[in-house]
């Protein structure tokens, strides 16, 4: 569906409210949100056939009977995020679904009676609350059963469908008494109530959006359904369809990250499965070029090893088997038939019971999952596309196994949730992070750690630029740390492509820094003699006036040995600086490595070695930190990074290349190749084409090459011989006489 004019949406905005009252009133019997009558009766017949659909429910079944044997409790909301009464409504909203559930496929009415119960004892409860006790001072969404809104959102999305599940067992009186006292006073709370945040173009307005729209659908309220969809106005500026116009790319990448991609996936995906079951006519699935069903690819795409990519505000143990993307997988598989997400179903390990559910588990009963390919792609961000991008690079893809992933992040800042670390990158092997972010510092849902919100060091450190892996000029953070300026610019991708060699991409941003050009160009290649790829890092920083910069490297492991001789402070550590995240940082030993290669190996818990080889000249220090300084209340990992060091310049480029290497095996007590294989690097350009020449121990030399021109061919000459690229790049074995 093409987006709308404002007057053609006026226009438009009245016929549809007149197909959705014809749709909501002849919809007189129930479930009609995620599953509709048909379904169920399809699922009722499944659960008494053998498979994994009917082993859902059994397992779901007997979790929910032990549940239902305990008191019904609805307790008076006093506590903040991970506290008992947070918890405990958490877990009410998850019950009642499920028992919803059940109860439609066992048709036994001791689970429709106890969502009843749950709901009647939550009808007394709401009308007497006010705004939750442990909300924030400043907080513009504070909520009466949570301390923010958006949980209160999250609640209804998943009571509402529990109330969808077990409306035509409940009496005229106790419709009226759930609906007039609970239902709709929360509805009229999350909409009416906060319009900024109802109307707002964020993952806490789509959470909104869904909830009060699928109400609608449910308790006959079309007016509430179009308000969901346009805003509150029915202007079009807000609401579920501009949050899918503007949140997301056109390749279904969103703003804020993975991390949160997968947090607002559950309503996007529940609410237009709601609206295609109430009213096909509008086609949601279609709209936007099929934006929901992209999203949910591009989600599984930003992962490795099952994990998602910790860029931004992100807890690194959120993965796949999330609800929300099983959730997405599901009515993603129910509406393609894609293969492949079957093999992404067989790993989440997890049968939902929906109609799109059992079509997922009648596939896998017929063994019809095909192995997942992952691809190497640069995901345009902003609305369209055109705001930097995200950009994933995989080699050595053996069977459905990713083994080497470089993640590199030229994308737009990604609102509140986004860090200060344009250009920076990420790499993994063998299933782990080598090269790594931070993430978020928050302790999810642990009330003794800030209230389980985010911890103040998540603004003092983790979102600060040298917390990430690219360039911090003076010791200032991208933008100075100011979310405002930061979403008004965003880095340029200048190229990504990818051939029989690997994928290189490249992107720059002025913007950052004033009077300050940042070119970062990025590229995961083979080369025949070795067995993993190496990872090219070429990071250009130029500037009108002089001055100090860092480019720090974040490492998961133990640090093996470096080529230079290091001076280490074992007696007294100092903070490296005073602000901007530096203030967490101890400095543990320092540096000024010989003009030449300068080489840092560690090893990871995967058992193998990677060891950074960097051209460095006789001015360049070389600092080795651990994380923890001015954290009293030890909110901080203790993770390690070495920091390059150029003071008082113009110009710089810093030149290196990761190497993965050798196996080291305590069990079997054997140790290979711990030592690198590259014994030096040089770095040139001409005529807009930049070289890099490596030799190996074995006295193999190696020429990467990169064309800059906008067409991405070029002719040059090296070493008095002649050659051609033509796709950007190109790797080129050298004669010795050369």
């Amino acid at each position: 569906m093409c987006r709308y004019s404002i007057f053609r949406r006026s226009i438009d905005g009245f016929f549809f409210t007149l197909f959705a009252i014809v749709s909501t009133l002849t919809h007189a019997a129930h479930p009609n949100l995620v599953s509709s009558i048909d379904d169920v009766n399809k699922m009722r017949a499944a659960i008494n056939e053998s498979g994994y659909f009917s082993n859902a429910y059994i397992a779901l079944k007997a979790k929910v009977d032990k549940q239902i044997k305990q008191p019904i409790t609805v307790p008076v909301p006093k506590d903040g995020g991970g506290g008992y009464t947070h918890e405990r409504h958490k877990k009410n909203y998850q019950l009642m679904y499920n028992a919803g559930m059940i109860y439609q496929l066992s048709q036994d009415k001791q689970y429709a009676q106890f969502v009843r119960d749950m709901l009647l004892e939550y009808a007394k409860l709401y009308p007497s609350l006010g705004l939750h006790p442990k909300r924030k001072v400043k907080s513009q969404n504070p909520g009466k059963l949570f301390w923010q809104s958006l949980n209160e959102a999250v609640w209804l999305v998943y009571t509402i469908q529990a109330y969808d599940l077990i409306h035509d067992s409940l009496n005229a009186n106790e419709i009226k008494e759930i609906e007039q006292n609970l239902l709709k006073p929360v509805a009229i709370f999350l909409s009416e109530g906060q319009p900024s945040t109802f109307n707002k173009v964020h993952n806490h307005g789509t959470w909104a959006t869904a909830g009060v729209g699928m109400a609608g659908f449910v308790m006959n309220e079309p007016e509430w359904v179009e308000k969901a969809l346009y805003d509150l106005d029915k202007s079009g500026k807000g609401g579920f369809l501009k949050q899918l116009e503007q949140l997301f790319s056109p390749q279904g990448y969103y703003n804020e990250g993975p991390y949160y991609q997968r947090y607002a996936l559950m309503p996007f995906v529940t609410f237009a499965k709601a609206i295609e079951n109430n009213q096909p006519e509008r086609k949601i699935f279609e709209y936007r070029d099929g934006i929901v069903l992209k999203a949910i690819t591009t989600t599984i795409e930003l992962s490795y090893n099952g994990l998602f990519f910790p860029i931004n505000d992100a807890i690194k143990s959120k993965g796949i088997d999330t609800i929300e993307l099983v959730n997405g997988v599901t009515v993603a598989y129910g509406l393609t038939r894609d293969s492949g997400l079957l093999d992404i179903a067989n790993q989440q390990k997890q049968i939902i019971l929906t109609g799109d559910g059992l079509k997922v588990a009648k596939a896998l009963d017929a063994g019809l999952a095909t192995p997942y390919q992952y691809q190497s792609v640069a995901f345009g961000d902003g609305a369209d596309g055109n705001e930097g991008a995200l950009v994933v690079m995989r080699q050595n893809i053996k069977s459905d196994k990713v083994q080497q992933a470089l993640l590199f992040k030229p994308a737009a800042q990604g609102l509140g949730h986004g860090h200060f670390d344009k250009l920076t990158w990420q790499f993994y092997d063998r299933g782990n992070e080598i090269v790594s972010d931070y993430g978020a510092a928050r302790f999810l849902n642990v009330e003794a750690k800030f209230g389980g919100r985010y911890l103040p060091e998540n603004n003092s450190y983790a979102k600060q630029t040298i917390a990430h892996n690219t360039v911090v000029v003076d010791e200032r953070s991208h933008f100075d740390a100011d979310v405002k300026v930061g979403n008004k610019n965003h880095p340029e991708l200048l190229f990504f492509t990818t051939n029989d060699h690997g994928s290189i991409t490249s992107a720059k941003i002025d913007t950052a820094y004033q009077g300050v050009t940042l070119k970062r160009t990025l590229a995961l290649v083979n080369l025949p003699e070795l067995e993993k790829p190496l990872a090219f890092d070429i990071f250009l920083v130029k500037s009108d006036k002089a001055h100090q910069i860092d480019l720090p490297l974040h490492y998961k492991g133990q640090l093996i040995d470096t080529s230079f001789k290091r001076d280490a402070f074992t007696k007294t550590l100092k903070p490296l600086g005073a602000k901007n995240g530096y203030q967490h940082l101890w400095l543990t030993a320092q540096s000024k490595p010989n003009a030449g290669l300068a080489q840092i190996t560690w090893l990871n818990n995967n058992g193998s070695f990677y060891t950074q080889s960097s051209i460095v000249d006789n001015d360049t220090d070389v600092l080795f930190t651990r994380l923890g300084a001015n954290d009293p209340n030890f909110n901080l990992r203790n993770e390690s990074a070495f920091i390059y060091r150029k003071k008082g310049v113009k110009k710089h480029t810093f030149v290196s290349v990761l190497e993965p290497h050798g196996q080291y095996n305590p069990a079997k007590e054997f140790t290979l190749s711990a030592q690198s294989e590259l014994s030096s690097i040089n770095y040139s350009q001409s005529n807009g084409v930049e070289f890099v020449e490596i030799s190996l121990n074995n006295g193999s030399r190696y020429l990467f090459a990169i064309t800059n021109d906008l067409s991405g061919k070029a002719k040059f000459s090296y070493n008095n011989v002649d050659y051609q690229i033509d796709d950007r790049f190109k790797i080129i074995q050298l004669k010795n006489q050369q």
